[in-house]
């Protein structure tokens, strides 16, 4: 089944395909300028640090619902090994193996494609088993340091937790700027808070990621109109799940990831940023928020921490 009209004309409205060049992987990465890093820096009034990353456990949020991303399997492989012999100092070491997107993680902009295509017009299939991403893998991100900008939808609109069957819309997303007290602007990462990490915190995956409020498929536009670097949410599927439009799923990752060149993130915990945000009277902090640089891959862990 192909893509709808309203879809296309919705990426038609929002590609930077050959923005920053035919040759760029970055996308809006690039409206991270050096003055913007400053700026984001003179955000820093306390110091106070707030952490954003799910534990990385085997019993993760991952259920299932998407194949093959398996939470993380940690083994020891040595403990408290003499190495080096008898005496000398002894060493353990461990290995994982799990999903890149199991937890709090980077989609990079190879996670999703549309028409045979990635971002920039290149063709889907320079993605291959053996080496993974050519362009646009998560390690093409670098460094990710910006100004974070929360929009706590969930506290605008008065509750905990936005129910399954909200799809964010725009009109949600200037209530919780206008809430806020800060006007997102070009180069801005945002966070954008629904309360559904909370059925994760409390142990039921499955709940967690069906059904679940998320992104409406008109907020692209809202983001391209801000230059907005990368968006982050605290739900599994980013999106609302199931779809607000029958038998279109997974259009917002298309929008961000292909059309903008947007990386976006799931999975981060929201929770304790909220309430730091609602006692400081701000949402607007230094987010740095660098993913792991795997080569090739289309998705990456990320430990990330607002400083307030």
């Amino acid at each position: 089944m192909s893509l709808p009209a309203a879809f296309h004309e919705i990426a038609e409205r929002v590609n930077n395909w050959g923005r920053w060049g035919e040759e760029d992987e970055r996308g809006t990465l690039n409206l991270i300028t050096d003055a913007v890093v400053r700026e984001a820096a003179a955000t820093v009034r306390t110091g106070r640090r707030i952490p954003l990353a799910l534990p990385l456990q085997q019993d993760g949020v991952q259920s299932g619902l998407i194949p093959g991303r398996v939470n993380p399997l940690h083994t020891m492989v040595q403990i408290n090994q003499e190495i080096f012999g008898p005496g000398t100092v002894a060493t353990s070491d461990d290995a994982v193996t799990m999903g890149l997107q199991a937890a709090t993680h980077w989609d990079a902009l190879t996670h999703a494609s549309h028409s045979g295509k990635i971002y920039n017009g290149r063709p889907a299939d320079t993605i291959t088993a053996h080496a993974g991403a050519r362009f646009s893998s998560i390690a093409a991100v670098g460094h990710l340091v910006s100004r974070g900008v929360l929009l706590d939808v969930a506290r605008a609109r008065g509750v905990d937790r936005l129910p399954g069957d909200h799809a964010v819309t725009p009109e949600d997303l200037s209530a919780a700027e206008e809430f806020g007290g800060a006007r997102v602007r070009a180069g801005d990462v945002v966070l954008v808070r629904t309360g559904q990490v909370q059925v994760a915190l409390a142990g039921d995956r499955h709940a967690y990621g069906y059904p679940s409020p998320g992104l409406s498929v008109h907020t692209p536009e809202w983001f391209h109109a801000r230059d907005v670097a990368a968006v982050a949410n605290d739900t599994l599927t980013f999106e609302i799940f199931p779809p607000e439009i029958e038998d279109l799923w997974m259009p917002v990752h298309a929008l961000h990831l292909v059309e903008m060149g947007m990386l976006q993130g799931q999975n981060w915990n929201l929770e304790a940023l909220s309430t730091a945000c609602a006692e400081e009277g701000r949402c607007a902090f230094l987010l740095t928020a660098t993913p792991e640089p795997f080569t090739g891959a289309t998705g990456s862990p990320v430990a990330p921490v607002a400083v307030l």
